[in-house]
């Protein structure tokens, strides 16, 4: 007996409970707290999740503001006053209806893309270098609508020794002819005799709803080739009764080496932008 009662001295007595009388353990008590805080934090980690309706202010999702305010051009107030500049340059005498403005990118015949604002009106297209900075107009250029005989919609095309090619599609306004282009003209990349244009889309189309209008390609087109063709009819000059071509084709941009337009396009420098510590 004495061997029997020595080897229970090690148990101790537990009282069974009744069911539904059960208490938890500090052990339990312990799991339950924390997974009432963890219950408690978790509203607070779903409150502190970006809104998925941020993304619904800009047409593109995968924008980033900081980017676009880089551009003069974005900045409060600085469309609307270079709008109201460009409309100073239409005498009021002309009659001249304005038809809209657009803020495209210029491509030259060397490749080199610029920041350029355009109007239209039913009888003139101005292309305006217009500084976003000091909010002036520094260079402008009067089209004659009814000069203007053929439209070219379509991709962009290289020479097949081309080192500086670029993607995508423009639009190319001729108003003169390509046999009285001198050969100086056509090889020197500062020369302002070319008898045509070429346009793309402004990198800053998708940065809201103002600019997806005014920087979208195919609104220009829509605004410009009606334009054209109703001041063909009432022109009395002599483009009268030549019409206008409008053609779906590949774009040709005929450079080779291409460093100067490499440079200028991958830094921006034909943009009003802000470019830190060094200047514009």
């Amino acid at each position: 007996m004495s061997m029997i009662s020595r080897s229970f001295e090690g148990f101790q007595p537990v009282s069974l409970k009744q069911e539904g009388d059960y208490q938890p353990s500090e052990t339990d008590q312990l799991s339950t707290e924390e997974g009432d805080r963890g219950m408690d934090l978790e509203p607070r980690q779903i409150s502190r999740q970006p809104s998925v309706t941020e993304s619904t202010l800009y047409p593109n999702p995968y924008h980033r503001p900081f980017v676009s305010r880089k551009y003069f051009a974005t900045r409060p107030g600085a469309i609307e006053t270079a709008i109201e500049d460009l409309k100073g340059h239409i005498p009021k005498t002309s009659g001249e209806t304005i038809q809209g403005f657009w803020l495209l990118t210029e491509i030259d015949h060397w490749n080199n893309e610029k920041e350029r604002i355009l109007l239209v009106t039913d009888k003139t297209l101005l292309i305006c270098k217009y500084d976003f900075i000091m909010l002036s107009c520094v260079q402008l250029q009067r089209i004659p609508l009814s000069s203007v005989y053929r439209i070219c919609l379509g991709k962009f095309v290289f020479p097949g020794m081309s080192l500086d090619k670029r993607q995508g599609e423009g639009l190319r306004i001729y108003w003169g002819s390509l046999e009285e282009q001198s050969l100086f003209s056509r090889w020197n990349p500062w020369s302002t005799e070319v008898p045509y244009a070429t346009f793309t889309e402004h990198p800053m189309k998708y940065t809201s709803e103002k600019f997806l209008e005014i920087c979208k390609l195919s609104g220009f087109t829509s605004k410009l080739v009606p334009a054209i063709q109703n001041a063909h009819k009432n022109s009395t000059g002599s483009g009268r009764g030549r019409g206008l071509m409008v053609l779906t084709e590949p774009i040709l941009i005929e450079t080779y080496m291409g460093l100067m337009s490499f440079i200028g396009n991958r830094n921006k420098l034909g943009y009003s932008l802000a470019r830190g510590s060094i200047g514009f």
